[in-house]
């Protein structure tokens, strides 16, 4: 996480300022952005090799433009306009896997009073990025295809949430080009962060899952379990079968000693 302000630099000051951000995903706020600001992406993770940089620009973001540097040149990447369209989400290769530098431009403007250019960013490995649950991310062609058992099974163990539940509703966004799964969870075997939470006047568990729309998710009866992973903190739906084929896929795999993981049955 990072603050910065424009309005503290000196008045005739021509120089850029320049932060360094060591984290993997995190937000950064600019407050009254001025002239220009430099940000540069150094994962602690040295080892890891992230190829993909992707950016969601706040609903409130304005007052700059963000640009990647790339063999010296600014490629723009995020416009002023489109940072105010809400969930639009912008990605790009990592030309240098340990070293991604943004360049946010401020807008000329008169009066930068209560002007905010803040953005979430992620960063994406070989790994992550050839995964199932990566391509269901509203940033990527989808594969709207249900899981093999192999990916089911290794599902359970490796995403970022996995709970089961019923859907109580689904909901279309065609300007965006997503669908939102409204699920009743009856059990939470993991999450990353709280997306799924009790609600204080029913005591029910709930939590939002989102999908693309092309996958024309529809309402369905009966147990499911919901699996997935999380971008910029929202849960994205992965692999979601009947809870009742996920006992019989699972049972049978671990009779054969062929699960990647143990999962609690009970």
């Amino acid at each position: 996480y990072c603050l910065d302000s424009g309005l503290s630099w000196e008045p005739r000051s021509r120089a850029v300022e320049q932060v360094h951000l060591r984290c993997t995903e995190g937000s950064l706020e600019w407050m009254y952005p001025a002239r220009a600001l430099r940000v540069v992406l150094e994962p602690n993770l040295s080892s890891a090799r992230h190829t993909t940089v992707c950016i969601k620009p706040a609903s409130d973001f304005q007052g700059a433009s963000i640009y990647v540097e790339r063999a010296g040149q600014l490629h723009l990447v995020v416009s002023e306009a489109e940072g105010a369209r809400s969930h639009h989400v912008s990605c790009f290769s990592a030309h240098t896997p340990q070293r991604v530098a943004l360049f946010l431009q401020a807008s000329p403007q008169r009066d930068i009073s209560r002007r905010m250019a803040s953005f979430q960013y992620e960063l994406l490995s070989n790994q992550s990025a050839a995964g199932p649950d990566f391509k269901k991310m509203v940033l990527v062609k989808a594969m709207c295809r249900p899981c093999d058992n192999v990916e089911l099974l290794m599902a359970i163990c490796s995403s970022d949430f996995v709970v089961k539940g019923s859907i109580r509703n689904v909901s279309h966004d065609s300007e965006n080009h997503m669908s939102q799964v409204d699920v009743s969870v009856q059990k939470v075997y993991r999450q990353k962060n709280r997306i799924f939470q009790q609600d204080e006047a029913s005591g029910e568990w709930r939590g939002p899952i989102r999908t693309l729309l092309q996958c024309k998710v529809k309402k369905g009866g009966g147990d499911f379990l919901f699996t997935g992973n999380e971008h910029f903190g929202e849960a994205w739906l992965g692999c979601a079968p009947r809870f009742k084929d996920f006992m019989f896929i699972y049972r049978a795999a671990r009779e054969r000693g062929a699960n990647p993981c143990e999962f609690q049955l009970n």
